[in-house]
């Protein structure tokens, strides 16, 4: 998932918010204690997530569709594509207007600024500038989303956006199985919070 899903399913604060979204940007294990309990838990809580997406078994069928030079970018597109469905079908995933969520996450961020890892900290503003997550209600913002990414990667930008077109092909198969999926990973979401939390109580 990208990091409108990732926010949105660590809505119960802000705090856990931040830890969802700094999931992307705190890598291993020895950087984590600059964060709060809550940030690290929500850390470990998105890696948790996106090990369940690469694994789920409509996920893996859909990445069998694209060119095997191309197919290790797959999830890239499929993680864009669904916070696009995601932001589309807000009302059915959130009790409050998709602008009211994504002024609140880049509020969450302008607080933390200086707290964030250097490269979240350089692109906070642009995000909250650009709307880079309302913008996800358009279709035309998946094709932006990842060019923006290509150009990112030190390497390999172009394979990335050549993926687009083997996209194009499972697209309607990808939205027909995103409400199912994104139901069954709210709850594996509640299921691995609970988990961790036990987890830090028992000093594991």
């Amino acid at each position: 998932m990208n990091w409108l899903a990732h926010m949105h399913l660590a809505r119960y604060s802000d705090a856990a918010m931040l830890g969802a979204l700094l999931g992307d940007f705190a890598f291993g294990s020895s950087g984590l204690d600059r964060f709060g309990e809550v940030e690290r838990r929500e850390i470990l809580v998105h890696r948790r997530v996106d090990r369940f997406t690469d694994s789920h078994p409509d996920v893996v069928a859909l990445r069998t569709h694209f060119a095997d030079g191309r197919r290790r970018y797959a999830g890239i597109v499929l993680d864009v594509y669904f916070d696009h469905l995601l932001a589309r079908d807000w009302s059915r995933w959130s009790d409050v207007t998709l602008d009211a969520f994504t002024r609140r996450a880049y509020a969450v961020l302008h607080e933390r600024l200086d707290d964030l890892p250097p490269h979240l900290r350089a692109i906070a503003p642009r995000m909250a500038s650009g709307d880079w997550l309302g913008n996800y209600r358009e279709r035309a913002s998946v094709d932006r989303a990842i060019t923006r990414i290509a150009h990112r990667l030190s390497r390999n930008g172009d394979r990335l956006v050549a993926t687009l077109h083997d996209f194009r092909e499972v697209e309607r198969q990808a939205a027909s199985m995103f409400n199912g999926f994104f139901a069954e990973l709210e709850e594996f979401v509640v299921r691995e919070r609970a988990s961790i939390v036990q987890e830090d109580r028992a000093g594991l």
